[in-house]
This record gives C-alpha cells, sequence and structure tokens, in this order.
C-alpha cells in the first residue's frame, strides 16, 4: 500500500464551507475508483493548510493518477499548488467495516 499526502498552503486562511463544498463536489469520481482505498479532505486547525490523504493498493495506480494535468486541476480548485507526497504505508488499522 501506498499513502498520499497532497498539501494546499494558503497564504490566509482556507474557508472550511470552501473546502467542505469541494469535498462535497469532488467525491464521486473517487467512490469506487479502482485501487483506491480511501480518500480524505481535511483542513488542519491552523486554516493555512489544506490537505487530502489517500491510502492505494498499488503504488503504480497511485503515481499514474498524480499526472502534471491533475495538478494543474487542483490548482485552479484550491487557488494554489499542491505539494504531493508518496509515503510507504507500513501498517494500517481500519475500523470501518466494524
Amino acid at each position: 500500500m501506498i499513502g498520499v499526502l497532497v498539501t494546499f498552503t494558503q497564504t490566509d486562511k482556507f474557508d472550511r464551507s470552501t473546502i467542505a463544498k469541494i469535498a462535497d463536489e469532488l467525491r464521486g469520481p473517487f467512490e469506487g475508483m479502482a485501487g483506491l482505498r480511501l480518500k480524505s479532505f481535511m483542513l488542519a486547525e491552523d486554516g493555512v493548510h489544506a490537505r487530502n490523504f489517500y491510502v492505494w493498493d498499488d503504488e503504480e495506480k497511485a503515481r499514474a493518477f498524480f499526472t502534471q494535468e491533475l495538478v494543474d486541476k487542483v490548482t485552479g480548485v484550491y487557488g494554489v499548488p499542491p505539494e504531493v507526497e508518496f509515503l510507504d504505508v507500513v501498517g494500517l488499522v481500519d475500523n470501518s467495516g466494524t
């Protein structure tokens, strides 16, 4: 498994309702996406950082998803370019099925 942390950093704070609207509008394409185990839309307490966290079953699919075209698209959505970090998931606790 591979995790991907995508961080958007504003000089001003993100509006929570705007991030919630983005999450609501963009969730559909991710539901049932092959190879994607989970995705979360998050806003840091400081309001300056919006983060999306993905867990993928397959590193190749994860890396193929994060194209320059996608980076350009989400830059337009969030208003700032993201930092994309790939992480080796060495363990995962998933209580969603219980």
